[in-house]
């Protein structure tokens, strides 16, 4: 039988709802194994609140060493079709070793804000010339082991990226990085699984990157392989984020984005639709039918000024949502899910819209759907505390001046809604304690290569 530890927390976040006295045990292979509640102190005492770590549904890691670079008013009207321009000529001095040591930092920061694992939606696979690596999965494999490094847990989302606009327009010289032919694209997802199927931290699933950059047939045929190697494995696309991207879609086929996802896939509850700021009431309806998760990203939706989602019409279908950091210009979990509230309320000039039922608490609700709709498109058995989930937990210090005198339901929302000050005293993540007081237990070698690989992409 497997060694157990036990922790005690004074209050903690389960199904079930609040609950005092809880004693969680964990066995060594970072597996929540009992959970009980109503006991005296036994065990390591957590000495504060326990909720479970949020999952970041999506995530392009590089772009967090270019935030702050695109904020230059242009010529023209900036979008998000300036800002990427912007991002492809950054790209153009990345190297495998700083692809890791961004990334890395990058793991190092959300863990401290609250994640506890990332869906990285991964779409950097050649040389700044376009060409293959030796090893064409090299810059997956920088990305498998910053995971590693700073202990997050990884849902890895490889792109697929085949064109530059609806109807298979050849890819930009800007876009060189990302292009996979299909066929190279499957050889490096059946070697990736087989390599991490059996790693509890590491979840593959795929990522057709839109369907500007992924033909039909492409989107048909890694679906299909991806199905094959894994029946439950998460599929993640960008769709409908921008109005032009609406257009496009239109005149290339006659139907909006998701409306064309909806007639042509099956699907189901492993699809991710990423953004969907354009979607229309009746196409989130229909997705939320599907059991489809949106992924929203509000802080960088904000940033590319892409617009707001339909987050009240999608959730009175009963849909389901988790939340993404996208670009990186934020890594607070809590500000994602306070700009999608404080969105809500300028649109509709109310206060407290989110909650379908009356007087539930809005931080707390929100926190608890981003909790069960980014677990479920993460494809990994987290976002509760409960037993055969992996044990990824964050202990809030409830003396914490933004929590001080509060509990149960209230202590969340005031997380939420206090400010950007973080009242996360320690993070587990697979059983494994990766932030003690504040600090990440490798902070300062991940910052030191984070830190010359910046030093050396300036100067470049």
């Amino acid at each position: 039988m497997q060694a157990t530890d036990s922790y005690f927390a004074d209050s903690a976040l389960l199904p079930s709802g609040f609950e005092s006295g809880v004693v969680i045990e964990v066995d060594r292979g970072g597996w929540i194994t009992s959970v009980r509640k109503g006991r005296r102190e036994q065990g390591r005492s957590l000495g504060g609140v326990v909720l479970p770590g949020m999952p970041n549904l999506h995530s392009h890691a590089f772009q967090r060493a270019m935030a702050g670079l695109a904020e230059y008013a242009g010529p023209q009207n900036d979008n998000f079709w300036s800002w990427r321009e912007t991002m492809y000529r950054f790209l153009a001095h990345f190297g495998p070793e700083d692809v890791e040591a961004v990334a890395a930092q990058l793991y190092v920061e959300l863990l401290k804000s609250g994640y506890t694992s990332v869906g990285e939606f991964h779409y950097l696979h050649n040389d700044p010339h376009g060409r293959p690596y030796a090893d064409r999965a090299e810059l997956t494999g920088r990305i498998i082991a910053a995971a590693s490094a700073s202990g997050i847990g990884l849902t890895l989302l490889p792109v697929l990226y085949q064109s530059s606009q609806f109807g298979g327009a050849p890819p930009t010289e800007g876009q060189c990085r990302f292009v996979l032919e299909t066929e190279a694209f499957l050889d490096m997802l059946t070697r990736l699984h087989a390599q991490h199927r059996d790693n509890p931290q590491v979840r593959l699933g795929i990522a057709p990157h839109s369907l500007r950059a992924v033909p039909p047939e492409a989107l048909r045929d890694v679906v299909e392989t991806a199905t094959r190697l894994d029946s439950h494995a998460p599929i993640h696309l960008h769709v409908a984020e921008q109005a032009k991207e609406v257009e496009d879609c239109q005149a290339w086929s006659g139907q909006r984005p998701i409306e064309w996802l909806l007639n042509h896939a099956a699907i189901d509850e492993r699809w991710c639709f990423v953004h969907c700021t354009q979607g229309t009431v009746a196409e989130l309806r229909a997705m939320a039918e599907c059991g489809a998760v949106a992924g929203l990203c509000p802080t960088t939706e904000a940033n590319l000024g892409d617009g707001l989602f339909s987050f009240r019409d999608f959730m009175s279908a009963k849909g389901r949502f988790g939340i993404g950091t996208d670009s990186n210009v934020s890594t607070s979990p809590v500000e994602e899910l306070r700009l999608l509230e404080y969105g809500q309320r300028l649109t509709s000039r109310r206060r407290n819209v989110s909650p379908q039922e009356s007087g539930a608490a809005t931080g707390s609700w929100l926190y608890r759907q981003a909790l069960a709709g980014g677990a479920q498109t993460s494809g990994r058995p987290i976002g509760a505390i409960d037993v055969g989930l992996r044990a990824d937990l964050l202990v809030l210090d409830p003396n914490h001046p933004t929590l001080c005198g509060r509990a149960s339901e209230a202590l969340i929302d005031s997380w939420v809604f206090s400010g950007s000050a973080t009242p996360i005293r320690h993070v587990m993540v697979g059983g494994r304690w990766v932030v003690n007081d504040g600090v990440h237990i490798h902070q300062d070698s991940i910052t030191h290569a984070y830190r010359q690989s910046v030093a050396r992409l300036a100067s470049s």
